[in-house]
């Protein structure tokens, strides 16, 4: 895929994990492209895995499948991400 194709998919798949992920996640626009794209990524291994058992590093494509499952990797990105970066109070 090439790169203006991966911008657009992260942009739709990043937008669309934050707006259903509840709470602010913040980041701006280049936060958003990067999370839908490491979500692309998430999303297409997981699918991958699902689908043959074997663990690949692959990603998904700019088509409606491919959005559905790029932005449920998002999802995935942005809870590992709160989970990594949440502040602890005491």
């Amino acid at each position: 895929m090439n790169l203006i194709a991966w911008i657009i998919l992260g942009i739709l798949a990043g937008a669309i994990a934050k707006a259903i992920y509840p709470g602010s996640q913040g980041g701006g626009i280049l936060g958003t492209i990067i999370l839908g794209i490491i979500g692309a990524f998430i999303g297409g291994s997981l699918l991958t895995f699902f689908q043959t058992g074997a663990v690949q590093l692959t990603a998904t494509s700019l088509s409606i499948p491919g959005v559905f499952v790029a932005v449920l990797g998002a999802i995935v990105a942005v809870f590992l991400w709160n989970l990594i970066t949440r502040s602890r109070t005491v």
